[in-house]
């Protein structure tokens, strides 16, 4: 099952919904800001999005900039720094089997299929 962890304020990830709904295949919507990811979860996104933590972090979020921007941490402490604050994923982010995007730009999303 394809899932998108989705924020319906922002538009790029409207975009990615719309792709999945144009696809015609089935998919789960988990709005992230509603239902957090536990630590696991995410880690487990980031994983199969073989990338490092910050690089799903949104670096221009108030919230980065005044509590982690120029902090030494370390990959457990960015990706808390997340599960504490879900403004800060990247968005939006697709999972599909084993494989996984971040829908920027939008289009990266047929690449699962």
């Amino acid at each position: 099952m394809i899932k998108i962890y989705h924020n319906p304020r922002c538009r790029k990830s409207r975009e990615g919904l719309l792709i999945l709904e144009n696809s015609g295949k089935k998919f789960d919507v988990i709005k992230y800001l509603d239902n957090p990811l536990t630590f696991q979860e995410l880690s487990e996104i980031i994983e199969l999005l073989k990338i490092s933590p910050v690089q799903l972090v949104r670096k221009n979020e108030k919230i980065w900039k005044e509590n982690y921007k120029n902090k030494d941490l370390n990959d457990k402490e960015i990706i808390q720094a997340m599960v504490n604050n879900p403004k800060l994923i990247e968005r939006p982010v697709v999972v599909y089997n084993s494989k996984a995007v971040i829908g920027r730009p939008p289009e990266n999303i047929l690449k699962l299929f």
